[in-house]
Order: C-alpha cells, then sequence, then structure tokens
C-alpha cells in the first residue's frame, strides 16, 4: 500500500525562547558596533563639515536602528519598516554611519523572507522597502548631478566617473537587497521542510508503536489459538475416557483400565503438543506458524485418535494431492482437529463424523460433518473464532454451522496459487 504525502506544515514553527534571546544579544552588539562606527566615522570626517545629528543625535540613531532587531523574529514587518525610515533619516541627516545600518537593513529584510507565514505580505512589505530604497537613491543620484558646488567627482563625457559611481552604487543595491530577498526566503522554505520533516518523523514514530502493539497482539491471538487447539483436543479426549473409566470401573476393571491407559496416552500427547508450541513460540527466525509439527500427513493419525476416543470418523481424499504451504497444512489440520474435538464434546453418545479433503483446479477443501445433538442455540465460541482465523490467515473462507437433518457442518475453502508454466 503506498504512504499518503504529508501535508506540509501551514505555519511555520515558532521562535523558540534561546532563539528570542539571541535576538536581544543581537541587536545589543550591533548597538555597541553602531556606536563604535558612528565614532570612528566622525573622527574620520565621513561626511566632513556636512555631518550632522551630533552626540546625542548618533547615539539615539544607533538606539533606533538597532533596537527593533530584538524583536525581529515576533514583529518582523514592524521591524523591517522601523528600521527603514531611521535608516533614511539618518542619511538624509549625514550621521556618520555607513556600515553597521546597512548590516541591520539586510537582517531586517531577511527576517521577513523567513519568518512571516502569510507569504504575500512578506513579499509586498519588502517591495515596498526595496522600491523606497531605489526611489531615495534615484533622488539623491539625480541631486547630486545638479548640484553645481560638488566636484568630487567628474561629470564629463557620456561614461564619466561619477556615472560609473552612480552605476557601481545601484548594482551593489541591486546584489544586496536581492540577495536579503532571497536567502529570507530560502530560509524560510528550508523551515517548512523541516517542519514537515518532523512531523512525518512523529507519524513515523506512532506507526511504529501502533505495529508494535498489533504485532504483540496478533502473537498474543496466535498464541491463544493454539493453546485452546491443542489443550482442548487432548482434554476433551481425556475427559470422554476418564468418564468411559467411571462407568466400567465396578464391572470390567480391564476396560477401565484400558480407558484410563488412553487418558495417560492424551496427556503424553497433550504434553509432546505442548512442548513443540513452546519451542515454536521460542524459535526467532520462524515464520508465523511454519514450525509446527502437525501437517495433512497426519489428518489419518488424527481420525484414529477421534476413532479411539468413541467418536466414529472416515477419511476420504478426493482428487490429486498437490503441495500446499506449511502454514495451509497447519491450518488445515488444526481445523480438522477442533471439528472433531467439537463433534466428540456436543454430538453426543451416537455421534459419527466423516472428514473429506478436496482438491480441485482453483481450491483445496476441508469437510468435517457429524451426526448427533446440536448443541442449544449456535453461539460461536473460541474455537469458532479460532477456525474464522485460521481460514482467514490462509486466504480462505469458513463455513461453520448446525445441518438440517442434524449434526453439524464445518467447510474450510482455501484457494491455491496460481501456477505460471514455464
Amino acid at each position: 500500500m503506498s504512504e499518503l504525502p504529508v501535508a506540509p506544515p501551514v505555519r511555520r514553527p515558532r521562535p523558540s525562547r534561546s532563539e528570542l534571546r539571541n535576538d536581544v544579544w543581537l541587536a545589543a552588539g550591533l548597538f555597541v558596533a553602531a556606536v563604535l562606527s558612528t565614532a570612528l566615522g566622525s573622527v574620520a570626517g565621513v561626511y566632513g563639515e556636512d555631518a550632522g545629528g551630533g552626540m546625542q543625535g548618533a547615539l539615539l540613531y544607533c538606539l533606533a536602528i538597532t533596537a527593533p532587531l530584538a524583536v525581529r523574529r515576533r514583529f518582523p514587518e514592524v521591524a523591517v519598516v522601523v528600521i527603514a525610515v531611521v535608516f533614511f533619516v539618518g542619511v538624509t541627516l549625514r550621521i556618520p554611519e555607513l556600515y553597521v545600518s546597512n548590516i541591520t537593513v539586510f537582517i531586517a529584510m531577511y527576517t521577513v523572507g523567513a519568518w512571516v507565514d502569510d507569504r504575500r505580505r512578506a513579499m509586498w512589505v519588502r517591495v515596498a522597502v526595496i522600491v523606497g530604497m531605489f526611489v531615495w537613491l534615484l533622488v539623491t543620484t539625480f541631486q547630486a548631478a545638479i548640484d553645481p558646488t560638488d566636484e568630487t567627482l567628474s561629470r564629463a563625457g557620456l561614461f564619466s566617473p561619477f556615472a560609473a559611481y552612480m552605476l557601481i552604487q545601484f548594482l551593489v543595491n541591486a546584489a544586496y537587497f536581492g540577495g536579503a530577498y532571497y536567502m529570507g526566503d530560502r530560509a524560510y522554505a528550508a523551515a517548512m521542510s523541516r517542519a514537515a520533516l518532523e512531523e512525518r518523523t512523529r507519524e513515523l514514530e506512532l506507526e511504529r508503536e501502533v505495529t508494535a502493539a498489533q504485532a504483540v497482539a496478533l502473537d498474543r491471538v496466535r498464541i491463544a489459538r493454539e493453546l485452546h487447539d491443542v489443550v482442548a483436543h487432548h482434554v476433551s479426549a481425556m475427559g470422554v475416557q476418564a468418564g468411559a473409566a467411571r462407568t466400567v470401573l465396578e464391572r470390567d476393571p480391564d476396560a477401565a483400565r484400558r480407558a484410563l491407559l488412553g487418558v495417560e496416552e492424551s496427556a503424553r500427547s497433550a504434553l509432546a503438543d505442548l512442548r513443540q508450541l513452546l519451542e515454536t513460540l521460542r524459535t526467532p527466525d520462524l515464520e508465523a506458524e511454519g514450525g509446527s509439527a502437525v501437517h495433512l500427513s497426519g489428518l489419518a493419525d488424527l481420525v484414529a485418535h477421534a476413532n479411539d476416543n468413541g467418536l466414529p470418523t472416515s477419511l476420504t481424499v478426493v482428487g490429486e494431492p498437490v503441495e500446499l504451504a506449511e502454514l495451509t497444512q497447519v491450518n488445515i489440520y488444526r481445523v480438522a482437529q477442533e471439528s472433531l474435538t467439537n463433534a466428540r464434546r456436543h454430538g453426543g453418545p451416537d455421534a459419527s463424523a466423516d472428514v473429506r479433503l478436496r482438491y480441485d483446479q482453483g481450491a483445496v477443501e476441508l469437510e468435517v460433518t457429524n451426526t448427533g445433538r446440536t448443541a442449544g442455540p449456535m453461539r460461536p465460541g473460541l474455537g469458532i473464532v479460532g477456525m474464522r482465523e485460521r481460514a482467514a490467515s490462509s486466504g480462505g473462507t469458513l463455513e461453520a454451522g448446525p445441518r438440517p437433518r442434524g449434526g453439524f457442518l464445518v467447510r474450510l475453502r482455501i484457494p491455491l496459487p496460481l501456477r505460471v508454466d514455464a
């Protein structure tokens, strides 16, 4: 049976406590780095005399550009919008910090792609920030191009140094934002794949536990069925023999002795069968019931045993015998054994039985009929249940019930495997 595909989880697993705690440490570390970067940029004269904001403004900028990262996994959209706005303000005011702010924008963009479950919203938030950034870059580029006082780079020629510098700015920003967008989406897809794999692992673990429990239950049913078949057959015979010995004990001691010898023999047979059953159960590499000592070749002995214990029984084999699987032979034998045991127990003192084993082209059929009375209303006991289980385990069917003219009928039919001629 093919396995059904596992539906992917609807939501990404929520961040753990350690991940949220790491976000706080990340924000704190970047704040310290931003303060150092601002101080060094001021000393290096990044914007020269045009630098603005002052020391208090620079500290406030460093705090505003890094603090949202402390809650970036809880509120990723809010964090990226706040950081983008603060970045615009800081560059507009020419605060001398060029590096940490770019790192925070990248992390915020990445977080939206990696943690927002609404993928449409995640796309639009990032697209809005990227469009805003490029619009701002176009505006600043246009302003620099028309500023007559800015003579840092030459504007002469079709591909001037100024044009080359602006092109580099656009390409770097495209790679910068494209990388943040792509890496965020990849992180989200990887997280969802891990979540689906973990869910499948949990399902497989549950299936393994259920399978193990079912295997134990099937073993228990099998043991109960074997014990019932072995014990019921021999104990039933012992009961009949013991009753006969009690009846003739006073007037025919020899007959009583013979009956007691039969009880002894039945007890020994029961012990031998139980020992064989225990050895079968202890063998680890044994297939199902393949290690049983009973086979169809023992049907004649089974019929002889029934005759010896007060149930006149005949055996007829119809058709050409074929080689059957060992499990099939065990099941047919046990059904015949249980049927004769029930006939001896319920058929009355004048009951007789007939066992017929038929081979045809498509199936093997066992039919056990007995004369005599039927025990009250039909109520399936463990014996009937066990016979039905044996029929099902071999892919066959079982018919069991009283006959209209009296007695009882058990018919087991098991299909034969198809032969393919070479």
